[in-house]
């Protein structure tokens, strides 16, 4: 969902990156994007092991329930330019669909309208899965759902977590650039820079 379908990742780094800058650990927007799609107390940890600060669970903890509170209060729903047509399109072309997020079921349904959440056969979130992305889990949860096998399926994704989960499904996966430039998706298995791309490629 998030760099995919709506563009709420700048937010999402504006939230981290301000409750970050609170405990003296400076982060930039590379910092959180090649992570998204991850349990966001795996990410605090990561950002503070990376930076030998050593940091309690409860801390962790505290810092995440923050960052949650804060991204609820500034985030604005926007979309990733051709994102909704291309969806519109799949569905009338009877093409199934899922989708698997590393946010919360409760933060994707106040985000995502109703009448996209519709549109998908499975919706696999965060809060559901025992391991996150880069664990394959979420994709093989949502395969299951759906009753399909890995090679019925092409997984959309726009960052490193996300990509390396597909694969780890057994999936094929074209990367989207629209959080990350292309250095950071070469695990897919094809990558384009906008929905227009895509959709040359998928209708």
């Amino acid at each position: 969902m998030d760099g995919v379908i709506t563009n709420t990742m700048p937010y999402h780094f504006d939230a981290w990156f301000k409750v970050f800058r609170e405990v003296g650990v400076k982060v930039d927007c590379y910092d959180v994007y090649k992570r998204e799609g991850e349990a966001g107390i795996h990410t605090i940890k990561d950002l503070f092991r990376e930076r030998k600060i050593e940091i309690t669970d409860k801390i962790a903890r505290r810092l995440l329930l923050k960052k949650e509170n804060l991204f609820k209060k500034i985030v604005r729903v926007k979309f990733v330019k051709g994102s909704r047509s291309f969806l519109k399109k799949l569905k009338k072309n009877h093409v199934v669909m899922g989708l698997v997020t590393g946010t919360s079921r409760h933060e994707m349904e106040r985000i995502l309208p109703l009448s996209l959440q519709e549109m998908f056969e499975a919706t696999v979130t965060g809060d559901e899965v025992k391991r996150g992305k880069p664990h394959p889990q979420p994709f093989l949860k949502a395969l299951k759902i759906m009753g399909l096998q890995p090679n019925d399926v092409v997984v959309i994704e726009n960052a490193p977590f996300g990509i390396t989960a597909a694969k780890r499904a057994g999936l094929f996966c074209i990367a989207l650039e629209t959080s990350l430039p292309k250095k950071y998706l070469t695990n897919a298995d094809k990558v384009v820079k906008s929905f227009k791309d895509l959709e040359k490629i998928i209708i």
